[in-house]
């Protein structure tokens, strides 16, 4: 019995292109994935044949939804930390690889686009979302932070949507990502294979002519009040400030910033603080440091457990309240 390779690679035309093949698993990165994709791209940097690369998902459920937690918990909790160390230290160096690549990297992102795939493919300068693409960092519902260069990216969006996306995990369409500044062209389903073949023609230079005009924000008409709650000192003055917000898109913020781990909030809140002022490869230092800290704290094997291991939806949170976080607890995480 043969077995599917997870990264499918070759080249076509002027292009790389690198199919992540796990569909299945939404297309969920692991360790020998992403040193495939590293190491292919460091050969592609120097082959005069390739002029872009082209990145997508197998199937039309996920780009790629993320990194292996599950192993990643297993990892944490059997005490293997050099397993988890390793897949952060390649993962982050990969985000930065694409960051930094001197050729044009082009993600086609058509369905969930999470964690991980958000490091696959927003650090590129092309991003290419469908309307059944989903932008999210859930990061908070497994008693983790949106990591992968997220505490970089997030701070420089308009009006503090990067708060509001990585504290809540809700999620942005194809087109309001496009909006957001996570993707950078809005092409439907239905065209992508066509755009996929004129890529491989002429490069990026067709993605003009496949680009749709966007449909509203539907953000639009939220964005001040996002901004207004969005910027208060302390999860719990976020939490007040939404709930005198009278609007549908408030309560949603409620319900799942009542729902995901308190202290993952509170060490979320403070990493994207801090990386509004750092550079991408700073961030990804300074979020390699956090990921020995949070990961520690019971919160994270109670997530994982909770959300993808046993499926119950019932995280025990500790503690189980915002209000009982103490802020100094959050503060060590980060002298660590």
């Amino acid at each position: 019995m043969t077995t599917e390779p997870t990264i499918v690679l070759r080249r076509d035309g002027r292009v790389g292109r690198i199919l992540m093949n796990r569909p299945k698993a939404l297309n969920a990165l692991t360790l020998d994935m992403i040193r495939t994709c590293d190491s292919i791209l460091h050969e592609w940097k120097d082959d005069p044949h390739v002029h872009a690369v082209v990145i997508e998902g197998a199937g039309e459920r996920a780009f790629c939804a993320g990194g292996d937690i599950i192993a990643l918990r297993e990892a944490q909790v059997s005490g293997n930390r050099e397993a988890a160390d390793a897949f952060f230290t390649e993962e982050y160096a990969l985000n930065l690889l694409i960051a930094t690549y001197p050729k044009p990297y082009i993600a086609l992102i058509d369905g969930i686009c999470m964690g991980g795939g958000i490091g696959m493919s927003v650090h590129g300068p092309y991003r290419v979302a469908t309307e059944h693409a989903g932008f999210g960092m859930p990061e908070t519902a497994i008693g983790f932070f949106p990591d992968i260069g997220a505490t970089f990216l997030l701070p420089r969006l308009r009006g503090h949507l990067g708060a509001y996306l990585g504290l809540t995990g809700l999620r942005l369409t194809g087109a309001d990502a496009v909006h957001a500044g996570l993707a950078t062209h809005f092409v439907p389903r239905a065209r992508l294979p066509a755009l996929s073949a004129a890529l491989a023609k002429d490069g990026p230079s067709v993605l003009a002519d496949f680009a749709e005009t966007l449909p509203p924000f539907s953000l639009a008409d939220h964005l001040d009040a996002i901004e207004r709650c969005f910027t208060a000192e302390t999860v719990p003055d976020i939490i007040a400030h939404l709930e005198r917000e009278d609007a549908d898109w408030a309560k949603a913020a409620l319900k799942a910033l009542r729902t995901v781990s308190p202290s993952a909030l509170y060490w979320t809140l403070q990493a994207l603080r801090n990386g509004a002022n750092m550079n991408l490869p700073e961030a990804l230092d300074a979020e390699f440091r956090l990921t020995k800290t949070t990961m520690a704290h019971p919160d994270f094997a109670e997530g994982v457990r909770a959300m993808v291991v046993d499926k119950d939806r019932q995280p025990k949170w500790s503690p189980p309240r915002i209000e009982d976080v103490d802020p100094a607890v959050i503060a060590r995480l980060f002298a660590a």
